[in-house]
């Protein structure tokens, strides 16, 4: 016995029986969703971005420039969708395909 009193679960993927703790460890990693920008950096919340390609807002009637840097950018969950905030705009999500880690 190695001295915890953790339960055990059965691990499907593997056939094996692991720690509860080691099984909750490992649904925290696989629900984590890696999302990349156009070149393929890796994007993490509050992360600062900058815009490749002019985009018309819909809604706003406004157009945010290439060039035009976003600060503090949060992740959906969604591995193309990333939630932000510009001055005049509420609710804006950019596809991360458009955007560029600064």
């Amino acid at each position: 016995m190695t001295g915890t009193d953790d339960d055990y679960v059965y691990d499907e993927e593997t056939g094996e029986w692991i720690t509860a703790s080691a099984a909750a460890a490992k649904r925290a990693t696989d629900t984590v969703v890696e999302v990349r920008d156009a070149v393929g950096n890796l994007l993490a919340d509050g992360d600062s971005v900058v815009l490749t390609k002019d985009l018309k807002v819909k809604g706003a009637g406004q157009t945010l420039r290439r060039g035009t840097v976003i600060k503090s950018i949060r992740l959906t969950g969604d591995p193309q969708e990333i939630d932000c905030r510009y001055e005049g705009i509420k609710g804006l999500v950019l596809r991360a395909e458009f955007v560029r880690k600064r």
